[in-house]
């Protein structure tokens, strides 16, 4: 047993209230296998994580609880809670012996720092390389994770890489020193399909080689039925069931992991393409209206990096585009043009108001930019650094209201719980700050900021990644309530390719920063044209343990 924790409590204190965000969790880990945790966001999983080696965000402390970790199988157990969080002991068990990828990568990097740096700083306090060895075993750590032009990118700052090669570079320092528990906290949630297999590819080969233990936190289903070997089901800080992968997935105890299991894409899908809805064989004057255009999208930064190269393809009104790919193959920047927050380097870019008249995006003034961006609307990617910590949710979701000048005063707080209430957030909730929720929540304020304005297009940049599967079933749902009921039109952005075949009327494919495919969500996923997209479809992980096992 590498790992064994019992009755491990962890609370928060907030003003008079303490909340029990751990409350008495057990479970063991054997040596060599992975324990997958899943639950809802705000449910404790991370928080456990983090207790385990005392690094909790302030206000938060150990209650009670033991962790007795065995590095070595014949070694001896040292209880990780009875340390001293600041002791030179725990910071020589944290990055060597236990590592840990964390939720948020675009939040746990330094943006003072290159990739470079972090590697080697990993490298030599805890295996005492020299600079220059070190150097070059971060270069073969970030081959290994899959990013391209390696020795090159150590030169990179985090905010000049994608969300998912943000992940790949934490997922290389985790792994830097050979650790033999390794936490993973979410480390597929901001990576695309084929990524993400070579990811798990990776940790496979490790946990057979060097005998690695895994404690994995997620809420992708298909990941948990590829990589898991046992499964804790955890709602409201406490574990609820406990068992085999096989048994979890197939004889599901427990009501809320029935529902957990219910609320897969694969189970639940959304309503079904609407007829309305221009397929890409639909002659011009069967479609609908578009509400906007990008032809010849050309975004270059620095002067060499082709971000964008020669995209171009319609949005018409009230459907669900979708944009997928692999991280770096431009979508991110494609949606950020549409939303006039990245000037295209050449291309055109259009957008049709509600009395039909046609703006050219990139050529309008700022006054009637500020106009085009109540009326298109973008959920951003990153729910931590989207974010304000220094702003209450009040204040963070009202902001389009105030800067706008739609609503004030009692309005505004009316406007600001309604929001809160369609994503499943309390209304009192709005006093409080981001810190105070899980990732998941977090994106849920996201979406929350985006919907105020009740705008036309809402571009969604990887709104769902972050949540978990029956969160995820509730804001899609309410995405697309939405829809119906405002007339809404989005372009949504994912790697998640369960998710888009689920809410999509139509797909586009990026590679490379180009257009690969364009079709509807049935012709795409039933019959794909190109090599590249039915590779991304074959990488999709499959919801049931026994796909891997049989």
């Amino acid at each position: 047993m590498i790992l064994k924790v019992e009755n491990l409590r962890t609370c928060f204190r907030n003003h008079d209230t303490v909340v029990k965000a751990v409350n008495d969790v057990s479970f063991d880990l054997p040596r060599g296998t992975t324990l997958a945790i899943v639950g809802e966001s705000g449910s404790g999983k991370s928080v456990t994580a983090r207790s385990l080696l005392q690094i909790l965000d302030p206000g938060g402390h150990i209650e009670h609880g033991t962790a007795l970790f065995t590095p070595d199988p014949d070694g001896d157990s040292v209880d990780l809670l009875s340390l001293d969080p600041r002791s030179a002991r725990i910071r020589a068990i944290r990055g060597r012996q236990i590592s840990m990828i964390f939720q948020e990568p675009m939040a746990s990097l330094s943006p003072m720092h290159t990739v470079g740096s972090h590697l080697v700083e990993v490298l030599r306090i805890h295996l005492g390389l020299d600079k220059a060895q070190a150097w070059e075993r971060g270069v073969l750590l970030l081959e290994k994770v899959g990013i391209a032009q390696p020795r090159a990118r150590m030169t990179s700052y985090p905010f000049q890489l994608s969300g998912g090669m943000c992940q790949r570079v934490m997922t290389a320092i985790a792994l830097a020193c050979e650790p033999r528990l390794l936490i993973a906290d979410e480390p597929t949630t901001a990576l695309d399909v084929t990524t993400q297999a070579k990811i798990l590819d990776l940790l496979d080969e490790l946990k057979a080689a060097d005998d690695l233990s895994m404690l994995f936190i997620t809420h992708d289903l298909g990941v948990v039925a590829r990589v898991a070997d046992t499964v804790a089901v955890m709602r409201d800080g406490v574990v609820v069931e406990h068992g085999e992968v096989d048994q979890i997935f197939h004889d599901p105890r427990h009501d809320y992991t029935k529902h957990l299991l219910g609320s897969r894409p694969g189970v639940w899908k959304a309503r079904p393409p609407d007829a309305a809805i221009v397929t890409a064989r639909t002659p011009e004057d069967q479609a609908p209206p578009r509400i906007a255009a990008i032809d010849d999208l050309h975004v270059t930064f620095d002067g060499s990096i082709q971000a964008v190269r020669g995209v171009s393809f319609d949005i018409y009104a009230g459907e669900t585009l979708g944009l997928v790919g692999e991280s770096g193959s431009g979508k991110t920047t494609t949606g950020r043009c549409l939303a006039a927050a990245q000037k295209p380097t050449s291309g055109d870019i259009a957008y049709w108001d509600a009395d039909g008249a046609e703006h050219d995006v990139s050529a309008l003034g700022r006054r009637e930019l500020k106009k085009l961006r109540t009326q298109v609307r973008m959920i951003f990617q990153d729910p931590y650094t989207s974010l304000n910590p220094r702003m209450t949710l009040l204040d963070v979701i009202a902001d389009p209201l105030r800067v706008n000048g739609l609503a004030k005063g009692g309005e505004m707080k009316e406007r600001v719980a309604w929001a809160l209430e369609m994503v499943g957030l309390r209304p009192d909730h709005m006093s409080r700050y981001p810190h105070a929720f899980s990732g998941g929540q977090r994106q849920r304020v996201n979406i929350a900021r985006a919907l105020i304005t009740q705008p036309r297009l809402v571009i969604a940049d990887e709104a769902v990644s972050a949540l978990d599967v029956s969160v995820r079933t509730q804001i899609l749902e309410l995405l697309q309530r939405l829809q119906a009921e405002l007339g809404l039109t989005y372009l949504f952005i994912s790697h998640d390719l369960s998710v888009v075949e689920a809410i999509c009327d139509r797909v586009v494919v990026m590679r490379h920063g180009r257009l690969v495919e364009l079709n509807t969500t049935a012709a795409l996923f039933g019959e794909p044209r190109e090599d590249y997209t039915r590779v991304l479809l074959d990488a999709v992980p499959v919801p049931d343990p026994r796909h891997y096992t049989s």
